[in-house]
């Protein structure tokens, strides 16, 4: 896992380098959990819609994103219809993919399931965080056994674009492991957040 030294004279993860609008998202939001439904629901939303694409473009359309699906407001887009639909396949702010408009409403309902099951859903994604593997800081990975795990029983409980590799992109960005590269600046404040975060 590789380092670069930025303007500010700060070494931060290679990745998050090309842009002012980067380095801010590493520093202050990837990988700082959260138990926030909402928020979790996004994120697991723009994960899905990376899927295929850089997470840059995502990022860049983030606030398309919020716009469009009514800041992520759980029990509103569940109850989004195809009249939605044909209103976010136009709308240039966001990524104009149907299968994952339609993915994201369903998931919505999925995630109501989850809250009304599991009292919200924090506790139901938080469920499969694994204390004992937080991430080396070395080792560059593309999932983990917590990560397969959610994954499979996310799809068996319905929800769409949920798979190995998004699932773990989701758990980064959500806190629940550390992947700051050794050497990065930022990397001890999210393994002291994450130490004093409190599972749901």
């Amino acid at each position: 896992m590789k380092i670069e030294q930025t303007s500010d004279g700060l070494h931060r993860c290679w990745w998050c380098t090309a842009t002012e609008q980067y380095i801010a998202y590493h520093d202050d939001d990837w990988g700082v959990p959260t138990a926030d439904d909402r928020t979790l629901f996004e994120k697991i939303t723009l994960e899905s819609f990376q899927s295929g694409l850089s997470w840059r473009t995502i990022l860049e359309k983030r606030d398309g994103f919020r716009h469009g699906f009514a800041n992520f407001d759980i029990a509103t887009v569940a109850q989004f219809g195809e009249a939605d639909v044909d209103r976010l396949l136009n709308d240039k702010g966001i990524v104009r993919h149907r299968g994952k408009i339609t993915a994201t409403i369903n998931n919505a309902n999925r995630a109501l399931e989850a809250i009304a099951a599991h009292g919200s859903l924090a506790t139901f994604f938080w469920s499969f965080a694994d204390p004992n593997d937080l991430g080396s800081g070395t080792v560059q990975r593309g999932t983990s056994p917590a990560a397969t795990a959610m994954s499979k029983v996310m799809k068996k409980l319905g929800w769409k674009f949920v798979g190995p590799t998004t699932a773990y992109a989701f758990m980064q960005a959500a806190g629940m492991v550390n992947d700051h590269a050794e050497g990065c600046h930022h990397r001890a404040f999210s393994a002291a957040a994450i130490a004093g975060f409190t599972r749901p």
